[in-house]
């Protein structure tokens, strides 16, 4: 007969599986989702890229690449092993992104606009002059 292993705390485990983690977390969508952004380099995990497996600790910093270049920054503040409400997700970890500065919220605003808008075509002389004076604006 098997020994059965009691369940104490100095059993648990210390963390949770990256992609589960962020699926608790409400950083993505599904766990399916959170792989494939771990498999596809997207999330860092204390400077280095992680793979879904790598466990998850209290302290731990966890980088995601968002569309469009940004990058989210958290700190994990608790582990979860199942689904809770969204408030309750959130306070598992810290969100640390710097806030956008005033041209990103305005190219933000500018691709919301052009892709509500915008018929499928390529942009015209207009368009690229308009997108050029958006990129080159200094900071």
């Amino acid at each position: 007969m098997p020994a059965s292993r009691p369940e104490t705390p100095a059993d648990a485990p210390e963390g949770e599986r990256l992609d589960l983690w962020l699926d608790v977390a409400c950083l993505f969508k599904t766990r399916s989702a959170a792989q494939r952004a771990c498999r596809g380099g997207k999330v860092d995990l204390n400077g280095h890229a992680a793979r879904p497996n790598r466990v998850v600790r209290m302290g731990d910093e966890i980088v995601i690449t968002r569309g469009g270049g940004r990058r989210q920054t958290v700190i994990v503040l608790g582990t979860a092993a199942h689904h809770l409400p969204k408030a309750e997700a959130r306070r598992l970890y810290e969100d640390r992104t710097p806030p956008p500065t005033a041209a990103e919220i305005e190219v933000r605003a500018f691709e919301r606009a052009w892709h509500a808008t915008a018929p499928v075509r390529a942009p015209d002389r207009r368009d690229r002059r308009r997108l050029r004076r958006l990129k080159e604006e200094p900071d």
